[in-house]
């Protein structure tokens, strides 16, 4: 198993890395704008916001949970690769946490939706993970990864502590059967975890 622990982390913590502010979008190529349109809107709870009319292909743009989903209609749907059927949780994926992963397991189940379940145990504490996929094969997470802490490899960069702002996250509601993300600006989040567990709450 490999253990990010060298060079590149050192690098990132010394303020080598780009100085991003926080996860905007996914963009999913799908093969029908409209079937993908209904899932990620009835099943994820994401709900359609205005998009640039210059751009001259089809797509949408959703939002909600603190992020966007970009969905871009193929201009080719048939050259695609094929639809993956297995459910592989070591594949590409986008994660969710929930309120409750047994009120989203049992409204997967009444929308006829397949999916796995996974468990990690780390430390005595419990990761519960439901692994789907969109219309096009994309893999979607749902689980409670929230329940494990950030425990930072490498001291984090100066700039990243400076990022902390309000960390309490506000909450959004839709999707499958209340599931709710948490809509706060990503970096902004990690740094408060990290920077708590580095110095016990360290003023930034």
């Amino acid at each position: 198993m490999v253990n990010t622990t060298a060079a590149g982390a050192n690098k990132a913590a010394q303020g080598g890395g780009l100085r991003l502010a926080s996860l905007n979008h996914v963009s999913v190529v799908c093969r029908s704008l409209e079937s993908s349109l209904a899932f990620y809107c009835d099943v994820l709870g994401f709900f359609p916001i205005r998009r640039p009319g210059s751009f001259d292909f089809d797509g949408a743009w959703l939002f909600n949970f603190g992020i966007g989903v970009h969905l871009l209609q193929a201009e080719h749907p048939e050259s695609m690769p094929p639809k993956k059927t297995e459910i592989d949780p070591k594949d590409n994926h986008i994660s969710f946490t929930c309120e409750s992963l047994e009120v989203v397991q049992r409204r997967l189940k009444e929308m006829g939706i397949q999916f796995v379940h996974r468990r990690v145990v780390e430390g005595g504490i419990h990761v519960d993970q439901l692994f789907f996929h969109d219309p096009d094969g994309f893999m979607i997470e749902v689980c409670t990864c929230d329940n494990l802490p950030v425990v930072p490899l490498v001291q984090p960069a100066p700039s990243c502590k400076r990022a902390v702002a309000d960390p309490t996250p506000a909450k959004a509601s839709g999707g499958i059967g209340g599931c709710v993300g948490e809509a706060v600006d990503v970096s902004a989040s990690a740094c408060a975890m990290i920077a708590c567990s580095e110095q016990a709450c360290m003023q930034v």
